[in-house]
């Protein structure tokens, strides 16, 4: 261990070991239900920080993870090497290029807000606090994605440490680069990319919150309104239920609430003209629909930042009838001893035309489903797993796959099973070929792992 330790001295970062002050805050993340116990931590300052401990891992047989934030996080190191990157936070923009280099400790607040200086937009997503990074390589589903596509289509270069400890820059046309966009952190950790830009500096967009009564018919009318809307239209509902407790505003406690998220590109007149079926539904708990800039887009989602602990999974859709909406309710709804907050999100549009040579699959769905279930007393991993379960049983029969993106948690349970219904046909085994090539002893497999062929 004598080697290795002089192996990792000279860093421009901090190397910590338990015991370290520093190293319990450096672990500490978003998901508070477990975390990384890595034999050292790289808090890595630069590429050069994170090429030298991927090397020092290599050389010593020990499995790599990176973390920034922790909202993914599927498999915990138990030992091994832990390379953390929030101190790789910069990021520049070239307005004339509309692209922006973004290191790999960058949030989406930062690139909002660098390119909202000169009127352009990244294609982030509802979280301004999560990284730009883990979020690209699980593909990128955001505000915009029906009009511009998954932000993993609009990458035009990597830069990414491989296995061999080699920094190794990537574009379209390489094989590497086709498969870090998809593969997630199975090939290397990406150290930057750079990404398309778009000249958005406002959406009209915001939240129409309707009551229990009103759930289902919202649910049904907006199940319609879906089909009819231009690509410029990316929605979603998310169905919240909401605990009696005296810290929520007495209006939402004990609701169970549908929740339309609504962002469009265009005219706010237009905009108006597109919700007016929804807001016929009936009464509003909420209505925040308005013009708003881009650097506020964080605020049509609202999604909480605080960590704590929690499991998730999702269900890409071919269609979403009323018997889809039936089987959802039936086993998440109001009536769940298991809260979940259950997302459906529409696709479609530019989802279906964006890069190929990608393994950002299942293009073809029409919907998104994503469940979230908090960890409290009398309501743990067990008892979300299973009524997960049940919800993935009951949207069986309109299945084509899941988001690895939006699966949290799982620790054990993230098998290969579950890492190949995240890929169409062939590109699971496209992936565990290149595997072989660029990371023959799986260095890289504290994730949703792709093993060697």
């Amino acid at each position: 261990m004598e080697r290795s330790t002089q192996t990792l001295t000279g860093l421009t970062g901090p190397v910590l070991r338990p015991g370290d002050p520093g190293f319990e805050e450096e672990l500490a993340g978003y998901q508070a239900a477990y975390a990384h116990r890595p034999s050292v931590v790289v808090g890595a300052a630069d590429a050069e920080d994170v090429r030298r401990a991927v090397a020092y891992a290599a050389a010593e047989g020990l499995p790599v993870g990176v973390q920034l934030t922790g909202h993914g996080l599927s498999v915990a190191a138990d030992g091994g090497v832990l390379v953390s990157t929030r101190r790789m936070a910069g990021v520049h923009v070239d307005p004339e290029a509309r692209t922006a280099r973004v290191a790999a400790g960058a949030r989406w607040g930062d690139v909002i807000d660098a390119a909202g200086a000169y009127g352009l937009a990244p294609l982030s997503g509802s979280t301004p606090t999560i990284g730009v990074v883990g979020y690209t390589l699980g593909g990128g589903l955001g505000l915009l994605a029906r009009q511009y596509g998954y932000a993993a289509d609009h990458v035009r270069s990597l830069e990414v440490v491989t296995a061999d400890g080699r920094l190794r820059e990537v574009g379209p046309g390489d094989e590497l680069y086709g498969a870090l966009l998809g593969g997630g952190g199975n090939f290397g950790i990406v150290t930057s990319l750079v990404l398309d830009l778009f000249p958005v500096a406002t959406l009209y967009g915001g939240q129409l919150v309707f009551d229990t009564p009103l759930v289902e018919e919202a649910l049904e009318v907006w199940r319609r309104w879906t089909t009819g809307v231009p690509e410029e239209m990316t929605s979603s509902v998310t169905l919240i239920p909401f605990p009696d407790i005296p810290q929520l505003p007495e209006f939402l406690r004990g609701r169970y609430v549908a929740s339309f998220r609504i962002a469009f590109n265009g005219p706010a007149e237009e905009g108006e003209r597109l919700v007016a079926p929804l807001r016929a539904i009936g009464p509003r708990l909420d209505d925040s629909l308005r013009v708003l800039p881009y650097t506020e887009s964080g605020t049509i989602h609202n999604d909480p930042d605080e960590p704590n602990a929690y499991a998730g999974t999702s269900a890409f859709l071919d269609e979403l009838p009323p018997e889809a909406l039936k089987a959802l309710l039936g086993a998440v709804g109001p009536d769940s001893p298991v809260p979940a907050f259950t997302d459906i999100r529409h696709l479609g549009g530019a989802l279906r035309r964006g890069a190929r040579g990608t393994a950002v699959d299942h293009r073809g769905a029409e919907f998104l489903v994503a469940a979230v279930s908090g960890f409290f007393p009398g309501v743990g991993p067990d008892e979300v797993r299973a009524r997960h379960g049940l919800l993935r049983e009951a949207l069986a029969p309109w299945t084509v796959g899941h988001s690895l993106n939006f699966l949290y948690g799982d620790g054990e349970h993230a098998d290969e099973v579950q890492v190949r219904a995240g890929y169409e046909a062939g590109t699971y085994e496209r992936l565990a070929a290149l595997k072989t090539t660029y990371d023959p002893s799986n260095l890289f497999r504290l994730n949703r792992n792709v093993r060697p062929a």
